[in-house]
């Protein structure tokens, strides 16, 4: 029997971390659509909103129903704009692993927001599903990925030497592979016990029912 993540939604002081829906199209085509995402992610370039429907109907609930993770959409509590994506991947039921990875919209940035979603969705994972470990893969030059997961308390353990492809902007316009290293980090149960005093605390985990 396949363990799946549940339906589920998240809330903390100022956000609300749900499954993708539909009504997330125009939103998520656009910020997949960033030049910082394009550089540090494999999405398609360009990212159609055809792409992101796609996406949310097909994509992440068949990774979900096959246990190989989770995509939740990062939502502002007060305006329901989205502001991010959470994504969990490479599940492990047996070890109770799963890598984690974050984006947030460009004009959300600097606000805080990925450290206050991913922590809050560690302690969900901890909590709530009995995880041991998760895991973060962030690229060498990508400083706001480390910071993130610096302030939510992770461990570096590592480098992947020549393990991930960037993406730069060529002269004439277009994109050009670049291989860097990635860093590896690591978050255990007792790595959060200081980081969620410094952010805000989660407001709690509620069944998401009308998901598909």
């Amino acid at each position: 029997m396949t363990s799946t993540f549940p339906n589920i939604s998240i809330s903390t002081e100022r956000l609300v971390l749900r499954p993708l829906d539909t009504d997330d199209v125009p939103a998520l085509a656009e910020m997949l659509n960033d030049e910082q995402v394009a550089a540090w992610t494999d999405v398609p370039r360009p990212f159609t909103e055809q792409d992101a429907r796609t996406w949310i109907t097909g994509h992440a609930p068949a990774e979900r129903a096959a246990g190989n993770g989770l995509d939740l959409a990062v939502t502002e509590f007060l305006t329901q704009r989205l502001v991010g994506l959470i994504r969990l991947t490479k599940a492990n039921w047996h070890v109770r692993s799963t890598e984690m990875s974050y984006i947030v919209a460009p004009w959300a940035r600097g606000e805080g927001y990925a450290s206050e979603a991913a922590l809050a969705t560690a302690q969900w994972l901890f909590g709530d599903q009995k995880f041991e470990r998760v895991e973060l893969r962030t690229a060498a030059d990508n400083t706001a990925a480390q910071q993130v997961a610096q302030k939510i308390g992770c461990i570096s353990e590592g480098v992947l030497r020549g393990a991930c492809i960037a993406h730069v902007r060529t002269e004439g316009g277009g994109w050009s592979d670049v291989r860097t290293d990635f860093i590896v980090w690591s978050l255990l149960p007792e790595d959060i016990e200081g980081a969620d005093g410094q952010l805000a605390d989660t407001g709690g985990f509620t069944p998401y029912t009308d998901w598909n």
